[in-house]
């Protein structure tokens, strides 16, 4: 599923859910002033609301308030690990970016110049070190 079709599906669902709880205002709008004495009662519509609530399933099982619990309990494990994992990625990333930042400095760190003349004194310093071998092999 793509992200287009998935903002698609929820955008659907959302408008669908808002639908539904503009019908159940106005169905407790008009149940409400028909209590009041407002409106008659008109019997066809109380019988298909009758008939909607007696289709709707029973939600005090205790077997199915459990199932619920459980696959809730299950979804939010994911997503509670999910959050982990992405966070643990995240500062993973940070450390790697900070040592190569570190490293970059360290190299950058000395003027040129410095790094030049570090350069000339090894080398110097590599040949005294040979003229005083020759001066070890001569005596």
């Amino acid at each position: 599923m793509t992200t287009g079709t998935l903002s698609q599906n929820l955008s659907t669902q959302v408008a669908a859910l808002k639908s539904l709880a503009n019908k159940l205002q106005d169905i407790s709008r008009y149940l409400g002033q028909v209590t009041e004495g407002k409106l008659p009662i008109n019997h066809p519509i109380i019988y298909q609301l009758q008939d909607v609530f007696n289709l709707l399933p029973n939600l005090n099982v205790p077997e199915l308030v459990k199932a619920f619990t459980v696959k809730t309990n299950d979804q939010n494990l994911v997503m509670y690990t999910a959050s982990i994992i992405r966070a643990v990625l995240a500062l993973h990333s940070l450390i790697n970016n900070k040592t190569t930042n570190s490293a970059a400095e360290k190299d950058s760190g000395k003027p040129k110049n410095d790094v030049e003349k570090d350069e000339k004194d090894e080398k110097e310093k590599d040949t005294k070190e040979d003229s005083n071998k020759k001066d070890v092999k001569s005596s």
